[in-house]
């Protein structure tokens, strides 16, 4: 069972439906597109639109339409394939978008300190240890930084890349 986790908590009214051949977005739920119908899409001007990166897309071909998205879900197929991190970091850093970025795939609780720093706001979670130690609060973290983040320094003084949680 996959659930979406914010840092807030547990989403119980969650819209966005990765579509598929076999699954489609309901009357009341968004539908988030694979990159080619997205483009499609947006193209014809719809807004509101959700699009999913996978770690071949080129992320950077959803600059001319950022306006129309409303969310961007990075995939993570594996534990060890961390290109959607790269994705997040561009999305926020490069391209400047705003909105929410959501990881989907093999979400797994040691990466989501570090899935949050590259910008990565919302999880769609399905293992049941990631399940059990969002539920209780238990997120690990993460003491020192070394290199910049997408979330700006909550210590104004300092620098992103040189600080202590």
């Amino acid at each position: 069972m996959t659930k979406i986790w914010k840092e807030t908590g547990f989403v119980t009214d969650d819209p966005w439906v990765v579509e598929t051949e076999e699954t489609k977005a309901g009357s009341n739920e968004k539908a988030i597109y694979g990159l080619d119908a997205f483009l499609e899409k947006a193209q014809s001007g719809e807004t509101g639109l959700g699009v999913l990166i996978n770690p071949a897309d080129d992320v950077m071909s959803l600059q001319p339409f950022l306006e129309q998205i409303s969310l961007v879900a990075v995939a993570f197929p594996a534990f060890n394939d961390g290109r959607a991190f790269s994705h997040a970091s561009l999305l926020r850093s490069r391209l400047g978008f705003v909105k929410e970025i959501r990881a989907v795939g093999d979400v797994l609780i040691d990466q989501v300190p570090h899935m949050l720093r590259c910008g990565i706001d919302s999880f769609a979670v399905s293992n049941a240890t990631a399940l059990k130690r969002l539920s209780e609060g238990r997120l690990p973290g993460i003491e020192n930084h070394y290199q910049p983040a997408a979330r700006p320094s909550t210590d104004a003084k300092s620098y992103s890349w040189r600080r202590v949680s």
